[in-house]
Parts: C-alpha cells; sequence; structure tokens
C-alpha cells in the first residue's frame, strides 16, 4: 500500500528507485550518469553520483558504474570510444562528485593524486546532534572487526592509540593496532537546527567508511539515515530524536526508510591548472535541510 504521508511515500520512492536502477537496462543507467556530466574535457569526465548506486559489480548487483563505462563513453563521444576509467570510488549510498578518466594514463596519474593526498575533497553531511567543539580535526585510526551479535557481521570502527585507564583516570598510550589505518578527517559546523547540524567535512585521509565512523563513533554524531554506524552491536534502524522525526514528519518505525545524508560536495583536482569541481546536493538532501530548518545562509 501506498503510504499517506508524503514524507514517507518518497522514502518508499527513494528505495524504490535504488532498486529499479538496479533492474534496468545497463543503457538507461548509463543514460543517467550521462544526464549528470557536469564537467568533461579531453581528460576527465566528471559525474554527479546518484543515491544507490553501486561504484563496483558483486554478488547481487546487476548494475554498477563500473559495467556501465564503456556505454558512457560512446553515448559521451562518439561509436568509437575507449572505454572510461575509475579514478576513485564513493559508497553506493553516498551521492555527489565522481572523476572518470577518457584514457588509462589519464586514471593513473589521478588515483597517484588521491593517494598521495594532493586532491581536496569536500563531502557535507546532516548529522544527529551537534558535535563538541563545533570545528576541529578526528584523528583515531580506523580497522574492520567482527561484531557479535545474534547476526554477526563486520564494520568499522575506531581503533584509538590511547585510552582513560579506570583506576587513576590517566591517559595511557596503548598498542597499536597492525590492522588499524591512520585516518584523518576535519569537520565544522555548517548550520545547526532541529537536534541536527550540517557538516562540512574534508577527509584527509581515505580510509573506507571513514567520515561515517569518525562521526559516529568518535564525534558521536552519526551521519542521518547511517543506519549501519548509529550502533555498534545490533543491526537496527537509526533512533531519532523526537523533534527530528516531527521536523521530518516521520515515524520512528519508519525511519529504516530514512536515505543516508552524505553527499560529496566538491573537490579540487591539480591537473596543470586546479579543476575546481562543485556538485549540488540531490533533491531528497536539500528537501531534508528546509525541512529541518538547517539554513547555511542564517548561521
Amino acid at each position: 500500500q501506498i503510504p499517506k504521508d508524503p514524507a514517507q511515500r518518497r522514502l518508499r520512492e527513494l528505495a524504490a528507485l535504488s532498486q529499479q536502477l538496479q533492474r534496468v537496462h545497463p543503457n538507461v543507467l548509463a543514460k543517467i550518469l550521462k544526464q549528470r556530466t557536469v564537467y568533461q574535457n579531453e581528460e576527465i569526465v566528471v559525474i554527479n553520483k546518484p543515491y544507490g548506486i553501486p561504484v563496483h559489480g558483486g554478488p547481487g548487483i546487476k548494475n554498477s558504474i563500473v559495467d556501465v563505462l564503456p556505454i558512457l563513453a560512446k553515448m559521451l563521444e562518439n561509436m568509437k570510444a575507449e572505454p572510461l576509467h575509475l579514478c576513485h570510488r564513493l559508497d553506493k549510498e553516498t551521492t555527489g562528485v565522481m572523476v572518470l578518466a577518457r584514457s588509462k594514463e589519464a586514471a593513473e596519474n589521478i588515483r597517484l593524486l588521491f593517494k598521495t593526498r594532493q586532491v581536496e575533497k569536500i563531502y557535507w553531511a546532516i548529522v544527529l546532534g551537534d558535535p563538541d567543539p563545533s570545528e576541529g580535526i578526528v584523528e583515531i585510526p580506523i580497522m574492520e572487526k567482527e561484531v557479535q551479535s545474534h547476526q554477526s557481521h563486520y564494520k568499522m570502527t575506531l581503533a584509538p592509540n590511547y585510552r582513560v585507564c579506570p583506576e587513576d583516570g590517566k591517559v595511557v598510550k596503548m598498542r597499536k593496532n597492525r590492522n588499524a589505518e591512520s585516518a584523518v578527517t576535519r569537520y565544522r559546523r555548517l548550520a545547526g537546527a532541529s537536534a541536527c547540524s550540517l557538516l562540512e567535512l574534508q577527509p584527509i585521509t581515505g580510509v573506507k567508511h571513514q567520515i561515517r565512523v569518525h562521526l559516529a563513533y568518535g564525534l558521536g554524531c552519526p551521519i542521518l539515515g547511517d543506519h549501519k554506524y548509529s550502533h555498534w552491536s545490533k543491526l537496527a534502524p537509526q533512533k531519532l530524536p523526537e523533534l527530528t522525526l516531527r521536523r521530518l514528519k516521520l515515524e520512528q518505525s519508519k525511519a529504516r526508510h530514512l536515505p543516508l545524508h552524505l553527499h560529496a560536495h566538491r573537490l579540487c583536482l591539480p591537473l596543470g591548472q586546479p579543476i575546481d569541481l562543485v556538485c549540488k546536493p540531490p533533491l531528497f538532501f536539500q528537501k531534508t535541510l528546509r525541512k529541518l530548518e538547517l539554513d547555511i545562509a542564517k548561521d
């Protein structure tokens, strides 16, 4: 049945759209990506990645961005275009700036820029709560760990270098876990309202799920719609504050339909002269900002 409430209807539509994109013909997906091209030159093509499309294929995935790169290349150029190449990745639920290269050499060159941290990346996220302090740097290593619960599963988590000793309250250095990768994220609050905040984030390193883990476990401000990192030991929908639910016109029982509000907003590529690429957040993100009254201009 179709929910009466427009907010819930839209959430349902978004989830359905994500599933639909798995069922469409690869040509249709390539066409969607073509419409979302925001910049191109002889070396690169930049798209505004839609929500819910995985970058790589895998079990149960029929359509991924990688699969349609040869089709997209032909649509953008002419029938004998080289396939496009992936330069970096975004999570399935993350939207925004994504760079594709027209040649293998360009792709390797750009991957190296990412690897050596010469690419400036700016993300936007709507989070629950208010980070304290309102801007700063989270520098806590991250590792993957198995969660022992009624459904065992794997998650990325913090592997801090220090802990507080319960006996005397002193800070002691811990032995470094050899599986942990160092992870650094800068953050700054742009606006706050309705028990939520809009944050600007700059990941200095590129560890898997880094922003999500640093915000949820480091700052205690999980991303809105991040059901995976809102709890540690269980797989359950995110628990939202009363005020947030009211503003979103959402019941807690329907919170599981909330999409992840994480958007790759801007990317600066130092190719010859720097190329500054900006992508507008998707419609659902903009609507959430309005509903939560997270007005950037006012703050």
